[in-house]
């Protein structure tokens, strides 16, 4: 029973799962997704959910700063919506402001290239995104 992280971005899709007990939040992969051609890699994450037994899902919800809801967000709703309807089951959406520019200061300060933060960064948004949840629950 564990639950599963997702920073949706336009081209990608940053996975992080929890660990068993529900208390941490670890990076898994990133999935590239084709927005243009409704792509949003759910084979992919089906695939993560099974695997993992997935009993929940939280996708990053980016409201600008003032609280509005953007373009993006309104994305984030519709694939929130899509995800629940093809794998029945709950799909959170999870204020995520700040979270990608976090981690990527975060790996900034550990000296991680240019090139090696590309590889990381959506991963590691989603598990801050998963872990700012799990801790909200405790």
């Amino acid at each position: 029973m564990r639950t599963m992280g997702l920073d949706v971005g336009s081209k990608t899709i940053g996975v992080a799962i929890s660990d068993a007990f529900g208390w941490t939040a670890q990076g898994v992969e990133t999935v590239k997704i084709n927005e243009a051609i409704e792509d949003y890699g759910f084979e992919r994450l089906g695939e993560l959910i099974k695997q993992y037994e997935v009993t929940e899902v939280v996708v990053g919800y980016p409201k600008n700063m003032n609280n509005t809801i953007g373009p993006r967000a309104e994305a984030s709703e519709k694939f929130a919506a899509l995800l629940k309807e093809a794998y029945a089951i709950p799909v959170v959406l999870w204020d995520e402001r700040l979270t990608t520019s976090a981690a990527e200061k975060m790996l900034i300060s550990a000296d991680v290239s240019r090139k090696n933060r590309k590889k990381v960064i959506d991963k590691m948004a989603a598990a801050m995104i998963l872990q700012g949840y799990l801790d909200f629950k405790k």
